[in-house]
This record gives C-alpha cells, structure tokens and sequence, in this order.
C-alpha cells in the first residue's frame, strides 16, 4: 500500500507543486517588472482564482470518486459516463464563469477590498486571467481524471510543460514587450492550453478506460457529482475566504504595506498549500476504489499515510523558510522595511501547515466514502465559523503578529474539534454498511 500511496501521491504533490510556480513567477516577474501595487493587485484577485481552481476541483474530486468507486466494483461502462457528463458539466460552468467576471471585472474587484489605487490594475488583471476559464478548469479536472485513469505521471508532465511555457511567456511579456500587469494572466491562460493538449490525447485515442463520447446529462449523476464534490469547492472557497478575511483586516490595520506582506506570504505558502492538496488528491483514487472494492483496511491506511506524508512535508516547508526565509521574500521585492515585515509574518504563518493537511485529507476522505456532510463541516469551520472569530480577536489582542499566527490556531481548533465529534474508523464502518445495504 505504501508503494501504491508513493506511485499516485509523489506525482499528484510535484504536478501541485510545479502548478504552484505559476503563481510564484507571476510574483516574481510582477514584483520587479511592476512593482509592489502589481503585487496587491493581483492578490486581490487570488480569491476569485482559487474559486476558480475549487469549482474545477469539486466537479473533478465529485467525478473521479465515483469514476474509481465504479473501476473498483468493476462497472467500467458507468465510470465512463460519468467521466463525460463531468465534462459537459465543466464546459458549462467555465462559460458563464468567463463572461460574469469579465463583463463585472470593476464591480467584483471593488466588493473584493481594492483600493482606488488598486482598482484598475486588478479589473485588468481578472477580466484576462477570466477569459482563458475554458482550457484552465479543464486542465485541472483532466489532470485529476489521468489519476483516476491510472495516469498520474502523465498528469505531471503535462503540468509541467504548461509551467514552462508560463515561465517563458511570463519574461517575453513583462521584459520584453512591457504589457503590464495583463502579462501574467495571459501567459497562465497559454500554460494551461499547453498542460489540457498534453492530458488530451489519452482521452480522444482512448489509451485508458476513460474516454469522449455521447452522453446525455443525468439528473442524478450531477447531483451526486455536486453532493461529493462540494467539499472540494468549500476546501478552496474556505482558502479564498481566508485571504479575503485577512484583506479586510490588513487594510483597517496595517494598510497597503499589510495587504503586500500578505500578497508575499501567499506566493510563498500557495506552494506548500498546493502541495499538500497534491498529496490528498492523490491519495483520493485509492481511497474511492478501495471503497467500491469494500476494504476498508486499504482505506484507513491511505488516510494515515497521507496525515502523516503532508506534517513531515509542512514541517520541512516551515524549516526552509525560517532558515532561507529574507532571500525567498527578496526574489519578491527589493523594499527593505517589506522584506523585514514579510519574514516575521511568513514563519509565524507557516505554523499553519502542520496542521492544514490533515484537515485538507479529513475532508477528502469524507467524500471518497461518500459522507460529504462531514467534509462541509470542517469546511465551513475552516472558512466561516472558526477562522474569522480567532483572526478578529487576534488582530485586536495582537495586532499585526495575532493576524499572522491566527490561521494556525484556528486550524488547531479544527482538528480537535473533529477527531472528538466524528472519529474516521467509526465513520467508514458506517458507510460501508449503508453501501451494502
């Protein structure tokens, strides 16, 4: 089993990992191509781009655990269908989802926190970033279905290559041509192409079980996509909650300056972030087809390997930054005064990440075994009724250090809470028995 957890987890972790550098060289090249307001302008817009990222995943992780639920019950015909009504479903969805944001790019921005300062810069930004919907949520989903198909390194090249081709367009852009803070949301936009033609090819030639075809939409299919999936969507709206909910506090606190520290911690920590959520989406496929095979052993073992993989990978992240912690925020930016205030904040925050990956895998473990309810209490703990409650009354005990250490906290609480209200061997038991019943 640890074999079988290393072969999906370790490419799941480096394809979030090298899809995690998008984000850290469009602040790279933002930061000392533009400047420091390129930086909290886009950090403004994050949220609406993990929203993006979640919807993308609540449809996928919804899809490929009854895709690998049906594999392990050897109903191969029905994971198909599911596969290519996810499809539809994400066409759809990535649509609307481009002309809301680019026709309302000004409005959402201002409800989002932006300064006057920021306001024009982060409408650009989006109303770019939101034109490339399309071929970014279905690069994310295919990736996801490859490891459902028994892909996981294809999944990772792909992603890697997308990555590259960013990198090379991000420097021709900003450098070269100078067209400004749009350069970044279109060279993503063009690596996200280049990652959904790689994964295609094993759809279309049909070179696994999962392929394209007819398929009408299924009333039943799609909500239970939708029941699974929505811990997903809520695991990363509660991330862009968080960011959102720091935004506010920063601006009545610290102002620009805490809203640029911020935007620095996040290019640092969405690496680690997106890392650990690697190591649980790749943990997911065996999880949903041991359970549709009713070993329940196999199960409880994935889950702990994966806590276990994702506190030694928060802990080494959190090491690195403490000891290289000035150069890393140097890539970012050259003001002084910032680097000194973003160091402090980024090894306070970090404490965080012992303990978000084994919230990140509760709450997938939760939907693989189709008990989603749990998932969205600890998602809604995450994002609405922990985390806004403790950063308040940290940021007015301690100002600047209580925001930066009040997700650590708050995801603390979490883990407490919810080993003592639903314990996860009890839960499994339970719904292997319903699926037999």
């Amino acid at each position: 089993m640890l074999k079988q957890f290393l072969g999906y987890a370790i490419p799941s972790a480096l394809a979030m990992c090298i899809a995690s550098l998008n984000t850290i060289i469009d602040g790279v090249f933002l930061g000392n191509g533009i400047g420091n307001q390129a930086l909290g302008a886009v950090n403004i817009v994050m949220p609406i781009t993990i929203v993006f990222f979640g919807l993308a995943t609540m449809v996928s992780v919804g899809g490929g655990a009854l895709i690998s639920k049906h594999f392990g019950a050897n109903e191969d015909e029905r994971g198909v269908s599911v596969f290519r009504q996810v499809t539809y479903m994400l066409i759809i969805m990535s649509i609307c989802l481009s002309a809301i944001c680019i026709i309302f790019s000004s409005k959402i921005v201002k409800i989002m926190g932006a300064t006057e300062t920021l306001q024009p810069l982060s409408a650009e930004y989006l109303s770019y970033y939101a034109a490339f919907c399309l071929p970014s949520l279905l690069g994310i989903a295919f990736n996801s279905f490859l490891r459902n198909d028994g892909k996981p390194k294809l999944a990772m090249v792909s992603t890697i290559c997308g990555t590259i081709c960013n990198i090379i367009l991000n420097y021709i852009f900003i450098f070269m041509m100078g067209l400004g803070i749009k350069s970044a949301a279109i060279a993503t936009g063009f690596g996200q192409i280049v990652t959904l033609l790689i994964a295609l090819p094993h759809f279309i030639l049909k070179k696994g079980k999962l392929s394209f075809g007819n398929q009408k939409l299924e009333l039943d299919t799609v909500k239970e996509v939708f029941k699974i999936g929505v811990p997903s969507f809520f695991a990363e709206a509660a991330f862009s909650v968080i960011i959102f909910v720091h935004n506010l506090v920063l601006v009545n606190t610290i102002g620009e300056a805490g809203i640029s520290t911020y935007a620095i911690i996040n290019y640092i920590t969405t690496n680690i972030y997106l890392i650990l959520l690697g190591i649980t989406l790749g943990a997911q496929p065996l999880i949903s087809y041991n359970f549709g095979a009713q070993n329940s052993k196999a199960m409880i073992e994935v889950y702990k390997l994966s806590n276990k993989t994702s506190f030694i990978i928060g802990a080494l992240f959190a090491m690195i930054c403490f000891i290289f912690g000035k150069n890393i925020i140097g890539i970012f930016t050259t003001d002084k005064d910032l680097i000194e205030m973003a160091y402090i904040a980024v090894n306070i925050n970090n404490l965080a990440y012992l303990f978000i990956g084994c919230n990140l895998t509760t709450t997938m473990y939760y939907q693989a075994i189709e008990m989603p309810k749990y998932s969205n209490i600890i998602c809604a703990m995450r994002s609405i009724l922990v985390l806004p409650i403790v950063l308040i009354v940290m940021a007015k005990l301690f100002g600047a250090n209580g925001i930066w250490i009040s997700m650590a906290i708050s995801e603390l609480i979490i883990i407490t809470i919810t080993y003592k209200a639903f314990k996860v061997d009890k839960c499994t038991q339970m719904s292997l028995s319903n699926m037999t019943v």
